[in-house]
C-alpha cells in the first residue's frame, strides 16, 4: 500500500484518538492496540516516515497515561496476576457470567432428567461408576471413591487432567466456541446427575459439603475455562471494525491470559481432591470454612477486585486528562 494511500485509510482514525483521548480502560486499549497495529505496519513500510513517528507519539502518549503512576514491577509474573489479568477478567466479564448461567442452567436440567428416568445417571456416568457409588453407600462410606490410591498420585494425576480439560476448552473455541459450548453442557449436566445420585438417597447435604470441598474451585475453573473458549469463538465471529485476523488474535491473546489464570486454581482444587476429600466425614465446620474461603475467593479476585481496579485506572486516567 502505497504510503498517501495508508494515511488516507487511517487520518480519521488517528484524528479522532488524537482529539478526544478515552478514558474508559477498554478503549484506551483499544486505541493503543490499534496504535501498535498501525506502527508495526508503517515501521516495516515507511520506516523514515513522519507519519510513523506520529504514530509512534500517539502510542506512547496512551501507554504512559496508563502506566505514568504505577510503581513498576520488577517481577511480570506479579504484574500478570496484580494487574494484566483482572482487567482481562474485567473486559469479559458478560463472557463469564453467561457461561455461569449456562452452567447452572444445565446442572439442573441433568438433575431433574434423573429424577425423571433413573437410567439416566447410568448414561452420563456409566454403570461400573453408579454401582461402585451405590455399593459404597450401602457401605456406609458414600465418598469412598475419593478414598481410593495415595493422596500424592491422585492429586497429580487429577492435576493434569484438569489443565488438559481447561487447554481442550479453549482450544476448541476455534471452532466458533461451539464445540467448548457443548462440552460445558455436557460436564454440567453429568455433574447434575451426580448431585441426584446422592440426593436421591438422602446425601445432598452432605455432597455438598464433601464433593464442594474441591468442587468449588474446580467447577469455577471449568466455567472459566469454557467462556475462555467462548471468547476465542467471539473473536473469529464478530471482528466488529477490525479485520478478522487481528480480532482472532486479541480473542486468542485474551484467552490465553484467562486460561494460564485458572490453571492455578486447578491444581489447588486437585490438592484438595487429593489430600482432603478423602476425609470428607472431618466435622462440618471444617468443610464449610473450606467452602466458604473457596468462595469469598471466587467473588473477590474474580468479580469485585476487577472492577476495582477498572474503576482505580478510570479515576487516575481522568486526573491526568
Amino acid at each position: 500500500m502505497r504510503e498517501a494511500l495508508f494515511i488516507k485509510k487511517h487520518k480519521k482514525k488517528w484524528s479522532k484518538i488524537q482529539q478526544s483521548q478515552a478514558t474508559n480502560p477498554d478503549e484506551m486499549a483499544n486505541d493503543f492496540t490499534e496504535l501498535v497495529n498501525d506502527l508495526a505496519y508503517a515501521k516495516t513500510f515507511y520506516p523514515t516516515s513522519k507519519v510513523t513517528q506520529f504514530i509512534n507519539g500517539q502510542a506512547s502518549k496512551i501507554y504512559l497515561s496508563i502506566y505514568k503512576n504505577r510503581k513498576e514491577e520488577s517481577n511480570r509474573i506479579v504484574t500478570f496476576w496484580k494487574y494484566d489479568l483482572p482487567l482481562t477478567i474485567r473486559r469479559y466479564h458478560r463472557v463469564i457470567l453467561f457461561m455461569f448461567i449456562f452452567f447452572c442452567i444445565f446442572f439442573v436440567v441433568g438433575f431433574f432428567s434423573s429424577r425423571q428416568d433413573e437410567t439416566f445417571v447410568r448414561q452420563m456416568l456409566s454403570d461400573d461408576y453408579v454401582d461402585k457409588t451405590i455399593q459404597n453407600i450401602e457401605e456406609g462410606n458414600p465418598f469412598g471413591i475419593y478414598q481410593s490410591g495415595s493422596s500424592f498420585l491422585s492429586w497429580m494425576g487429577i492435576m493434569i487432567n484438569n489443565i488438559k480439560v481447561a487447554l481442550v476448552y479453549f482450544s476448541e473455541g476455534i471452532f466458533f466456541g461451539i464445540l467448548t459450548i457443548k462440552d460445558i453442557m455436557t460436564e454440567s449436566i453429568s455433574i447434575g446427575s451426580f448431585h441426584y445420585l446422592f440426593f436421591s438417597r438422602g446425601l445432598g447435604l452432605q455432597w455438598a459439603l464433601a464433593v464442594l470441598i474441591h468442587g468449588t474451585l474446580e467447577l469455577w475453573s471449568i466455567i472459566v475455562a469454557g467462556a475462555a473458549g467462548v471468547i476465542l469463538g467471539m473473536g473469529l465471529l464478530f471482528p466488529g471494525t477490525t479485520k478478522r485476523i487481528d480480532s482472532l488474535k486479541r480473542a486468542a491473546k485474551d484467552g490465553v491470559k484467562i486460561t494460564i489464570g485458572v490453571l492455578p486454581v486447578f491444581i489447588i482444587a486437585a490438592f484438595f481432591e487429593g489430600f482432603v476429600t478423602r476425609h470428607y466425614k472431618m466435622h462440618w465446620i471444617f468443610s464449610s470454612l473450606i467452602l466458604f474461603s473457596s468462595t469469598i475467593f471466587i467473588i473477590w479476585y474474580f468479580i469485585i477486585y476487577p472492577i476495582r481496579l477498572q474503576r482505580k485506572l478510570r479515576v487516575q486516567t481522568t486526573e491526568e486528562a
